[in-house]
């Protein structure tokens, strides 16, 4: 049955979001903290956050599974890049094993949340549906797991003449189940990887898709089975086997990852000359394939087994750089005066991003802006006490800093119980340079600039993009390390 609250009607954690994040946070919880009372309040009426919402054609993992995967669970599928559903089964499945579901109150949206440092406690107010009263939880400590983005709103820009169209616009976060488009011209408006996913995906059933981007994306192509994990699983028992694979994984992609930002004009060459090696002779790779951006100033789009490529070698997919000038009857008219007809076009322009669930936050009776704040080791922000953010890797597997982020949560809260305390709060240290959370080129990233928090710059309120430095210093550094400060009830925040 749900782990009940105090006496007091107090839980010691609510975490916010069934997703990814959230289930992988209180299985580590369970396992490290037994005993501790605790809730997660998820919006929908559903366990899977991400990999429920999406149901676009061909939903799958833009990270392998090896790394996105938990670390306390192996992944045993033998697809490295995997389709929504099949992580939609792993993390069903893990909440499952490990008893989550009891704990999840479904349909809660969190809207407000108050900290008062008189009782050492938040107050939650979360909207219940379907009958939209407002419900209250209270908790020592808040874990927010509720991703980067709105699952209520998509980034739509809107163009002259939509109107007059005469076929259908639809957007991927919001799939329409009855939109049917075998045999039809699509056009996605896009090139990340939303729209690299959906093209191939589509043009099976579609007459032509045409993938319409403003700007190229670097596009790789990966093995969507990895042939070492296969040798491995072969010959080590299934754990070490996964561990293995993990490590390889890790470590090649860190190295990769570093090699590319100390030779950019390297790394450009070697990805551009990949696209050309998997494009017909004579195709214009430097107009459609070659960013102007150094590689991982934005994500880089992984296709598996090069089926974006595939597409437009068999003639099912093009692609096309422009500007939308407007939109006609038939389809879109671009800047370069000519027209694209479609039966459906796709508008796979982005994300909204929100932080910490869009909810409001406040301090004492004060309205807390995390955009004034300043991030400590990517997960705290300084002044809002009893609060963690997870918040995964740009340029590696989410799941990897999320893992970190539980295990220290846990290492923070049995330090609390060790010393008698009930508040820690992280302040900011003067001398330490402000700089973006973010430093992604990526136009979701830059139109949410105003809404992030900062980061600093020198640890601990830099954020690494490195998981071998965030794991020495996240799982093995010392939780009094002079920043956090802790108190105890009744002592103002």
């Amino acid at each position: 049955m749900l782990t009940a609250p105090d006496e007091d009607g107090l839980l010691d954690v609510l975490i916010v979001g069934a997703g990814l994040s959230g289930i992988g946070a209180a299985a580590i919880l369970q396992a490290r903290c037994p005993g501790k009372r605790y809730a997660i309040l998820e919006a929908r009426e559903a366990i899977g956050g991400t990999w429920d919402l999406f149901r676009y054609p061909g939903i799958r993992s833009d990270s392998d599974m090896y790394t996105l995967g938990y670390g306390f669970k192996p992944w045993r599928d033998a697809k490295a890049i995997a389709d929504g559903p099949s992580i939609l089964h792993y993390i069903r499945e893990t909440a499952r094993e490990h008893g989550i579901g009891q704990h999840i109150r479904y349909g809660h949206k969190v809207v407000r949340a108050d900290w008062s440092s008189e009782q050492a406690c938040w107050t939650i107010h979360a909207v219940h549906a379907p009958g939209g009263e407002t419900r209250t939880v209270r908790a020592r400590f808040l874990y927010m797991c509720s991703g980067y983005y709105s699952y209520d709103h998509a980034y739509r820009p809107e163009f002259d003449g939509e109107d007059a169209y005469r076929g259908r616009i639809v957007q991927p976060q919001f799939w329409p189940r009855d939109l049917d488009y075998s045999g039809k011209r699509v056009v996605v408006v896009g090139s990340g990887a939303t729209a690299v996913t959906l093209v191939p995906a589509m043009a099976s059933q579609a007459a032509h898709v045409t993938m319409l981007q403003r700007s190229p994306t670097y596009v790789v192509a990966r093995p969507s089975e990895y042939g070492f994990a296969r040798r491995l699983q072969q010959r080590l028992p299934p754990k070490a086997a996964y561990w293995a694979t993990r490590w390889r994984v890790i470590l090649e992609s860190m190295l990769l990852y570093r090699l590319a930002r100390a030779r950019p004009a390297l790394a450009r060459q070697r990805i551009v000359d990949m696209a050309r090696h998997e494009l017909e002779p004579g195709f214009d790779v430097a107009t459609h394939f070659t960013p102007s951006y150094k590689v991982w100033d934005q994500r880089v789009c992984v296709v598996p087994d090069g089926d974006l490529f595939r597409a437009i070698r068999k003639g099912q997919a093009s692609v096309v750089t422009d500007h939308i000038a407007r939109f006609t009857e038939r389809g879109l008219l671009l800047q370069s005066g000519r027209e694209l007809e479609a039966d459906v076009v796709v508008m796979a322009t982005g994300l909204s991003l929100s932080i910490l669930g869009g909810a409001a936050i406040s301090v004492d009776g004060k309205p807390f802006a995390p955009n004034e704040a300043m991030s400590y080791k990517g997960m705290m922000l300084s002044d809002l006490p009893n609060c963690v953010m997870s918040f995964g890797y740009t340029n590696a597997s989410w799941t990897l800093k999320a893992d970190l982020t539980a295990e220290w949560v846990c290492r923070l809260l049995k330090h609390m119980d060790k010393k008698g305390q009930d508040v820690a709060v992280v302040r900011r240290e003067p001398g330490v340079a402000p700089a973006p959370f973010l430093s992604f080129t990526s136009g979701y990233v830059q139109r949410a600039a105003a809404l992030l928090p900062q980061q600093g710059s020198r640890r601990p309120w830099q954020v690494y993009q490195n998981y071998l430095q965030d794991m020495m210093t996240i799982r093995f550094g010392r939780i009094a390390d002079g920043i956090i400060r802790f108190g105890s009830k009744g002592t103002a925040s």
